[in-house]
């Protein structure tokens, strides 16, 4: 037999391979989505249930500021073992893990309606904890699983632009799950709802394959400190790039209510504002997928980072609800196409077998983001204003674009080393 006979014998097996590994990918990543969602409306429905119920209980701001933080300070302690769980026992048994924890701070806040005096606050904010440590293990477990299913880039850019769809989706049935039990039955129904959603996660990871044991032992070469991943070429530009747009985020949803008020504008008004943003997110994630091998990751970044600057700066002068309205959807646009792209380039920079790793590192820096920035931004928006604080991240961010180009250099050395991770 001749190699080009041999060849033809076998390209139709290639062909029927790639069309398998599609095929299973089409099932395994609705799986994923629906886990994800499951999860994280629980949390989501259970942030906006404890601090009504605390704020019902009489007690101050400050009390319910720190009750939010805690969903996302534990998180931030733990995201490093959750990111080594992952990459050592693969999908289900860390899913198993996040789902207990969602449900036991669901089930610890469910208990607080039953008691009366401190005990009350304190489990509330212990199940905020709880909730928010069984969330964060299962994002981290879903994204290492998603960018694994998938070696083309392309491809990576589709899987990770459908799995962003999944938080948008949870922070809509969450808190209107939860407010609508809440109005019908109280909080303790609300809780309830909380506690059996999850178990949905179960029930869909029975679609998601178990990964053979010998595919996770983490090769010696490869073994070192989680912190060692900041000295690869690029990773700490991705971080540093990853943590000033999601701080845009947050200062986008703290900064829109303020100016806001300020203008006078009532709640329903500044609620849509705010919804524009989210409609564009969606939006841009949905095009993702069609748009994606026109796509360049550092290209995409670089102009998002660019533009979600101007749109800062422009945002102070935007006089009427509806030219507020606008920039939302512009912002929406830029921050809405990052997640995915930093997600692809993330994988890309980290072997194979400690990606759970580098994503705990992602994770850690948006909790302690999302934990921290909220009173920086309250001390800051009492000082100077929301228009100051506007123009200082616009100018962070936007000159904070020179981070972004130095990746290319890195994913050219990271092909380069090992071409089958690109």
């Amino acid at each position: 037999m001749t190699p080009r006979t041999a060849a033809r014998r076998c390209r139709p097996s290639r062909v029927a391979e790639a069309a398998a590994a599609v095929t299973a990918r089409g099932r395994i990543l609705p799986a994923l989505i629906a886990g994800q969602v499951a999860m994280h409306s629980a949390m989501a429905g259970q942030r906006l249930a404890a601090p009504l119920q605390a704020l019902h209980l009489g007690y101050a701001p400050w009390a319910v500021g720190l009750l939010l933080a805690l969903f996302a300070a534990l998180p931030v302690l733990i995201a490093l073992a959750a990111g080594r769980l992952a990459d050592r026992h693969g999908y289900h048994r860390p899913v198993q893990l996040a789902v207990g924890l969602t449900m036991l701070g669901a089930a610890l806040a469910l208990a607080a309606c039953a008691l009366s005096g401190g005990w009350q606050f304190g489990l509330l904010c212990l199940g905020a904890s709880l909730s928010g440590a069984g969330t964060n293990i299962g994002l981290i477990v879903v994204q290492r699983t998603a960018g694994l299913m998938v070696a083309d880039p392309t491809e990576r850019l589709r899987v990770f632009s459908w799995l962003g769809m999944a938080p948008a989706l949870a922070n809509v049935v969450g808190p209107v799950s939860a407010g609508f039990m809440i109005d019908a039955g109280g909080f303790a129904w609300a809780y309830a709802l909380m506690l059996v959603l999850p178990l949905a996660s179960l029930w869909v990871a029975r679609r998601v394959p178990a990964t053979p044991d010998a595919a996770l032992a983490l090769p010696q070469a490869e073994a070192g400190s989680s912190w060692a991943l900041l000295r690869l070429p690029g990773m700490r530009r991705l971080l540093t790039v990853n943590w000033l747009l999601s701080a845009s985020w947050d200062v986008h949803s703290f900064a829109v209510p303020v100016l806001g008020h300020a203008r006078g504008y009532n709640a329903s008004t500044i609620g849509l504002v705010l919804g524009s943003f989210t409609l564009a997110v969606t939006l841009v994630r949905f095009a993702i997928p069609l748009l994606a091998h026109r796509l360049n990751e550092i290209t995409v970044l670089r102009s998002a980072m660019l533009l979600t600057g101007c749109v800062f700066m422009l945002y102070p002068f935007a006089a009427t609800a509806w030219l507020m309205g606008v920039c939302a959807c512009l912002l929406g646009l830029t921050l809405g196409a990052v997640q995915p792209m930093v997600m692809s380039t993330l994988h890309h920079l980290t072997p194979p077998s400690r990606h759970g790793e580098a994503i705990a590192l992602r994770s850690m820096a948006i909790n302690a983001s999302s934990s921290l920035m909220p009173l920086a931004f309250g001390l800051a928006g009492s000082a100077v204003g929301p228009a100051v604080m506007l123009w200082a991240m616009g100018s962070a961010v936007g000159g904070g674009s020179w981070a972004a180009g130095g990746l290319r250099q890195a994913l050219a050395g990271a092909t380069a080393a090992d071409p089958d991770r690109r």
